[in-house]
């Protein structure tokens, strides 16, 4: 009785009301709050409710990467916004077709996309907008395309000095948000030089604070297929730890698309940042790297606690 009591009166609560409740949270609620009741759901798919979820501040997108007839109300454009598995080619790379076989191939500098549960804003910084070490060099870094990625890729040939950055600048993103940023990236059969000595991810974020984590392309004996993030490696990181050089390195995780992360740092995006975040990965030591393919640096929420 008192269920269907509460059910009741918020049935007589006026749309307008629900509306302006439902928009002050989030996508993931709007839904959850629609399996509640008749009134929550009518409340839950109105214009009012998906305009706010869709950010004003969208930066503009690459010709074409909309195509087709608009979307039939507001919500319909938030989930083709956030859908993650097809993100949209921004406007500061240029966009063509050179190859036949694979149509929707793309050429630029970021995608982006938006977090389902969230809204924030996610992008993929993409290997033609980062800086790597030697990246026009052939003999160093090879430039190609594979049918499961839509973006060209960079396959590492052999180097010593491995060095890949990045950058953003922080109006770009979500205020008021935690970002991880991901390097995605996989590691064909007969690769070397990935496993050891670790690799330094650092984050310079906009007020000046340097994060850096030590981390591990290629865990030893491909112990990364357990999904674990942080486990004992090769016997010469053991012996490193007996003598206090430090913690585990971060590993990778695998991911739903077969491609491989590694999280290189957790950063905060606050209301009134104003200039770039910068990423890196880096290596020195004088040992031969190859085989590592590159797709780019992933910037997404991640909830913290």
């Amino acid at each position: 009785m008192g269920s269907a009591a509460g059910t009741c009166e918020i049935a007589r609560l006026p749309e307008d009301l629900l509306s302006a409740a439902l928009a002050l949270t989030t996508p993931r609620d709007a839904c959850r709050a629609a399996a509640v009741s008749r009134a929550f759901r009518d409340a839950a798919g109105s214009y009012a409710v998906w305009t706010r979820f869709v950010p004003r501040d969208l930066p503009p997108v690459a010709d074409g990467e909309l195509a087709g007839p608009a979307p039939p109300s507001k919500k319909e454009r938030f989930l083709r916004l956030s859908d993650c598995r097809c993100p949209v080619l921004l406007a500061d790379g240029l966009r063509i077709q050179p190859v036949p076989k694979n149509p929707l191939l793309a050429y630029g500098l970021k995608s982006m996309w938006l977090d389902r549960g969230s809204g924030a804003k996610c992008y993929m910084l993409l290997e033609r907008g980062l800086h790597i070490s030697w990246g026009c060099t052939p003999c160093y870094w090879h430039w190609m395309n594979l049918p499961d990625s839509r973006f060209e890729v960079a396959e590492l040939m052999s180097v010593c000095w491995f060095e890949i950055r990045g950058k953003i600048h922080s109006k770009m993103l979500s205020r008021d948000t935690a970002y991880a940023a991901y390097i995605v990236f996989k590691i064909p059969f007969g690769s070397y030089g990935l496993d050891y000595p670790p690799q330094k991810a650092s984050i310079d974020t906009v007020a000046g604070k340097k994060i850096i984590r030590k981390v591990c392309l290629k865990s030893y004996e491909g112990r990364h297929v357990n999904r674990q993030v942080t486990v004992p490696l090769a016997p010469e990181y053991n012996k490193s730890y007996r003598l206090g050089h430090g913690r585990n390195p971060v590993l990778p995780k695998e991911r739903t698309d077969g491609w491989m992360e590694l999280e290189m740092g957790v950063f905060y995006n606050k209301e009134g940042d104003d200039g770039e975040v910068r990423f890196s990965l880096l290596q020195t030591s004088g040992t031969s790297k190859e085989g590592l393919i590159v797709q780019g640096i992933e910037i997404r929420p991640k909830k913290l606690g």
